[in-house]
């Protein structure tokens, strides 16, 4: 059994009224498995839906359809103890936990406020299991008295980690987690984070735009287009041969040192998609990826295609799957 279950789930928005009214398809009929200490990567470009699909799997954002499981139970029904139950064993940890945290308030405080909130109600207990969290993410017990303005970017990332895993999670859904850090504080975290998952049996739902951070991290990828998982796979293949023309894209416009070095090595390997990600509220007919995609044909304005199997343990939504895999 499947740690997480995301089975066809939507997350539409009605935007305005009468004869202006819109429906803005954020999510539109995802389906996307996690396993117990799994790393899983959600990969698209801003407005994919990727942050959306995160919260709503934490009923932060209300689904409008499909069905949420987690360890077997449907998430959607639960209320009060239950999902407060839920909320321990799945957190979510913020591009700069900065945002999330109260500025007048120590980080001990904040620390202690989620221990407090989830029935840790000895004060002498909480300061002791924050001290304990602090070490785990390598900071030192005596930042419990420092506020958050006095810690680095990286710094407030493992504060963020900490606060996660003061629950004692399963899952943790990683939103942009290293994207405003600096390269060389990327890998401390990331680093941190593999440590973190082999010591707790940690899983991971890491949401990034980076595709060396989901390579590095995870064992399994989907890529998501217009709210929609346009490919989803194992991390090594999927990287070595995309069986969809989006994910090809995405994969050519990572930085390549032999190409910088030698233009003419690296000739034609760049795809550049044509015009901006269309908008969620007017989604194309047929494949929505077809406007912008370098090898659509006729069909694909015509008729969507189905998220299907294309080889073992890759799936695509994409007519032509089996020409872009080669």
């Amino acid at each position: 059994m499947p740690l997480l279950e995301i089975d066809n789930l939507s997350v539409h928005f009605t935007l305005g009224h009468g004869r202006s009214r819109r429906v803005l398809k954020a999510v539109d009929g995802v389906c996307l498995t996690v396993d117990d200490g799994e790393s899983v990567g959600l990969v698209g470009e801003s407005g994919s839906g990727k942050t959306t699909l995160g919260r709503a799997v934490l009923r932060l954002t209300a689904p409008t359809g499909g069905r949420i499981r987690f360890r077997g139970e449907e998430v959607a029904g639960l209320t009060g103890r239950s999902l407060a139950a839920f909320r321990r064993q799945a957190q979510m940890v913020f591009q700069d936990p900065f945002d999330s945290l109260n500025p007048r308030m120590m980080i001990g405080e904040a620390i202690g406020e989620v221990l407090a909130i989830h029935g840790m109600r000895g004060r002498r207990e909480r300061a002791a299991r924050t001290a304990d969290l602090l070490r785990l993410v390598g900071l030192p017990a005596v930042y419990a008295d420092r506020y958050p303005h006095e810690f680095s970017g990286g710094q407030r990332q493992r504060i963020g980690l900490a606060r996660a895993l003061a629950t004692g999670p399963s899952l943790i859904i990683a939103d942009e987690p290293v994207s405003a850090l600096d390269v060389s504080v990327q890998v401390q975290i990331l680093n941190l984070m593999r440590r973190l998952q082999q010591e707790l049996g940690l899983a991971y739902l890491l949401i990034a735009h980076d595709l060396a951070v989901v390579r590095a991290m995870c064992r399994r990828v989907a890529v998501l287009y217009l709210g929609r998982v346009a490919e989803e796979g194992p991390a090594t293949s999927l990287f070595a041969r995309p069986a969809h023309p989006y994910t090809e894209a995405l994969l050519s416009a990572v930085p390549d040192v032999e190409a910088d070095l030698d233009p003419d090595a690296g000739a034609g390997r760049r795809i550049v998609l044509k015009g901006d990600v269309p908008s969620a509220t007017d989604v194309p007919p047929g494949c929505p990826f077809h406007p912008r995609c370098h090898r659509a044909e006729p069909r694909c304005a015509r008729e969507r295609p189905c998220l299907r199997e294309v080889a073992p343990g890759r799936r695509s939504a994409c007519h032509l799957a089996e020409a872009v895999l080669g």
